[in-house]
């Protein structure tokens, strides 16, 4: 098995949780006290991951939180990135960066998300095909996690297209499935707002592990979303929120309730 997901599984294991703590530190969002520190976001972060670690199995950042502030959220990236692996090297963490290219731009990529900042897996778009996710698909001791069936309300502009009497993301899945993850560190995106997709992707892709957004503000339900997606060892979901936890009143209960919720559903 890919050393991610295994690693993964046994995160699941310890703490009894298949929550992803998305770490989406928007700073206009954070809280007063930590825009005036000298690194805003890594100490916001910092906070929230001592507040959720003994109840998360994932952490994902998505970089454009970080972008959005140029070097300072670059440098800032780098220091979240750092601080979990050298304080909780037994929690995945993923780079949702949703990218793809061709020929040297994606070794650029890898080299950046997986080899410099040391994450353990990156979000991918299909669009260009295997051709251009080879450098990634390559790298057995990640996982690379495919855009699939996403959670947002206009998703199935594209997504629902017929391809030969299937809808296009069904084709993704069963692309990666019997294509792509000939290295066992595939995983697919799902969103919890399509539960009827969700478990119909399961039953297409075995015990595959899924990450699944769309939980807390975006209105996926946590019982449909664990019925339809989990599988038969009981795993194979990454259970991502974001804004609901992170900016709550009380990010550890809200980490807390949330895990709780999923497991009355396991």
């Amino acid at each position: 098995m890919n050393p991610i997901v295994e690693k993964y599984d046994r995160r699941v294991d310890q703490v009894n949780s298949l929550l992803c703590v998305g770490l989406d530190s928007d700073y206009m969002k954070m809280p007063e006290r930590f825009r005036h520190k000298h690194a805003p976001q890594f100490s916001f972060n910092r906070w929230i991951v001592e507040s959720t670690c003994e109840v998360a199995s994932a952490y994902k950042l998505n970089l454009a939180f970080y972008e959005a502030r140029g070097e300072q959220g670059w440098r800032e990236l780098g220091l979240t990135i750092d601080y979990l692996r050298n304080e909780h090297p037994e929690i995945v963490t993923i780079c949702d960066a949703k990218r793809a290219d061709i020929g040297s731009t994606n070794l650029g990529y890898i080299q950046g998300i997986f080899d410099s900042l040391g994450f353990d897996a990156v979000t991918l778009h299909p669009y260009l095909g295997k051709e251009a996710l080879a450098p990634f698909l390559e790298r057995e001791d990640k996982v690379c996690i495919i855009l699939c069936r996403t959670s947002n309300p206009g998703a199935g502009e594209l997504q629902d297209l017929d391809v030969g009497g299937k809808p296009l993301w069904q084709v993704v899945a069963e692309r990666v499935r019997d294509d792509w993850n000939t290295c066992g560190n595939c995983m697919l995106v799902v969103g919890a707002t399509y539960p009827e997709e969700l478990a119909h992707v399961r039953t297409l892709v075995g015990d595959m592990t899924l990450l699944v957004p769309g939980i807390g503000a975006q209105g996926g339900d946590v019982e449909k979303t664990v019925k339809a997606g989990i599988n038969s060892a009981r795993k194979g979901l990454m259970i991502n929120s974001s804004r609901a936890i992170i900016f709550a009143k009380d990010p550890i209960q809200a980490a807390i309730d949330l895990r709780d919720e999923i497991n009355l559903y396991r």
